[in-house]
């Protein structure tokens, strides 16, 4: 059994939506907040932020650089001159509100929302086994019934975590990250989900903060192993061969040595070797240019100790 966990209440949230600027489903969810001016539950303030403008003025992934990859400690500590991309000085101006990263004013806890064109239903992304976000993964997790809720443990050090919710004191992150959705468009499903988890989250700090203990246990969460580039030609780097009607849509289904992954254009098939291991992002639009057809991960159990606020005396 693990020691029981008391900590301060977590009274300020960030809800992000648009870091990725084609990603509808944040971008509508943030907007909507700020129309009904939700800027408050009954413990728990509430800052709603567009978090990259200028790419979801123009509908793209974003403008320069992606803006989710620039939150390292060394990038956000980097000089600022006359070429530094729009997303760093983004990042500069997010780290300002919402931070300092690692600074005892950052936000409690930071939402990230995002959309994949990949089958990965509800999925948290968190870096660090920290034990509010592997508490809120298990009540989302308990309450929701209109998706699969998973969680992905990304192992890095926070000052080389490099995407915008390791900005706030417990980030959940990347996200919430709900798919399938395609780029630019918006689905009333996919939205659904993700305002569930979202409204399930806050439920769970109001609770927390009004005093209720959440019992300790255990979940099952996935960490990556490595990534599978596209087959390609030697000689031009051209792309060969899709993602195998086998594998498309099945992520998060064990693969075996031997199951086809995919199928070249001349119509040969390749298939999986090596240990069994789960695939994450697959076919994920976004991640073309970064040569990734898709995640491979194995499944873990993390354990984690019961959790209230601590009283005051």
């Amino acid at each position: 059994m693990m020691e029981p966990v008391s900590l301060p209440p977590l009274s300020r949230v960030a809800i992000c939506g648009g870091t990725h600027g084609n990603e509808m489903s944040g971008v509508y969810m943030v907007r909507e907040m700020q129309k009904q001016k939700v800027h408050r539950t009954e413990s728990v303030s509430i800052t709603t932020v567009l978090s990259n403008p200028r790419a979801v003025d123009a509908c793209r992934r974003y403008m320069e650089t992606d803006l989710n990859r620039c939150f390292t400690d060394a990038l956000l500590s980097a000089p600022i001159t006359d070429s530094t991309p729009y997303e760093l000085r983004r990042a500069r101006e997010l780290n300002a509100q919402l931070g300092p990263k690692g600074s005892p004013e950052a936000v409690d806890l930071l939402c990230d929302l995002h959309n994949t064109t990949a089958n990965m239903g509800v999925c948290l992304i968190f870096y660090s086994l920290d034990w509010i976000t592997l508490h809120i993964y298990n009540y989302i997790q308990s309450k929701m019934t209109s998706a699969p809720v998973r969680a992905i443990q990304m192992d890095l050090p926070i000052s080389e975590a490099y995407s915008l919710e390791s900005v706030g004191k417990h980030g959940i992150g990347k996200s919430i990250e709900v798919g399938p959705q395609p780029t630019g468009v918006t689905r009333a499903d996919i939205f659904n989900m993700m305002k569930e988890a979202v409204d399930l989250t806050l439920e769970w700090l109001q609770k927390l903060n009004s005093g209720s203990t959440f019992e300790g246990g255990e979940v099952e969460a996935y960490t990556l192993v490595k990534s599978v580039d596209y087959p390609r030609d030697p000689t031009t780097n051209d792309i060969t061969a899709a993602i195998h009607p086998q594998l498309q849509d099945n992520d998060f289904k064990l693969l075996k040595p031997g199951d086809p992954i995919f199928l070249s254009f001349s119509g040969e098939t390749v298939k999986h070797e090596g240990e069994e291991l789960y695939p994450l992002f697959v076919n994920e639009c976004a991640y073309y240019e970064k040569k990734i057809a898709f995640h491979l991960a194995k499944k873990v159990t993390l354990t984690f100790p019961s959790i209230s606020v601590r009283k005051e005396d």
